[in-house]
């Protein structure tokens, strides 16, 4: 016999388990992706309060991260755009080599075109020698149809990766 408690966990393990397939299925699309079709460029997080911008493109699918930092010296970042070979899924990915960022970030925002977001997920520490993602709580971003972005008042300045896997607007003739 269900309790209401158990009712109220299935649908959050049942999105659990689509975001989990849906990342390894989207992995695993990027990996076979031809290199005309994925692109990595490095630029400066530079701190300052000002707001500063990065875009690429990769055909008609772009990206851009905006932002403002406090604190410390320039930061080499990299952003990471591709296009599956179907053009039915578009990623942008945003982060910092070395794992963790020194900056407090007091504002960003990463922005699709030619796409809607799927997918996204930012980070306070990325993946670096052995350390894990660390996920920024939920409740400290927000995410849009072609957006992500800090949630003000709940965003705790940390920021070292976001990932966004968004669905084009590519139509089979």
């Amino acid at each position: 016999m269900a309790t209401s408690s158990s009712s109220s966990f299935a649908p959050s393990l049942v999105q659990t388990v689509l975001k989990v397939s849906l990342i390894s299925l989207l992995a695993v699309t990027f990996v076979s992706a031809s290199q005309e079709k994925t692109k990595t460029v490095e630029f400066n997080v530079r701190p300052g309060g000002m707001v500063h911008s990065f875009s690429e493109k990769i055909g008609e699918y772009g990206c851009s991260f905006t932002y403002a930092s406090q604190g410390g010296t320039n930061e080499q970042w990299q952003m990471s755009v591709g296009i599956s070979d179907d053009e039915r899924l578009f990623s942008c990915s945003v982060w910092r080599p070395q794992g963790k960022s020194y900056l407090f970030f007091t504002q960003f925002k990463a922005e699709v075109t030619g796409a809607k977001i799927e997918y996204a997920r930012a980070y306070s520490q990325a993946a670096v020698g052995g350390q894990k993602d660390v996920a920024l709580k939920e409740e400290e971003y927000t995410v849009g149809d072609t957006s992500v972005t800090q949630r003000d008042g709940k965003f705790r300045a940390e920021l070292s990766k976001l990932t966004i896997i968004a669905r084009t607007r590519h139509d089979e003739l």
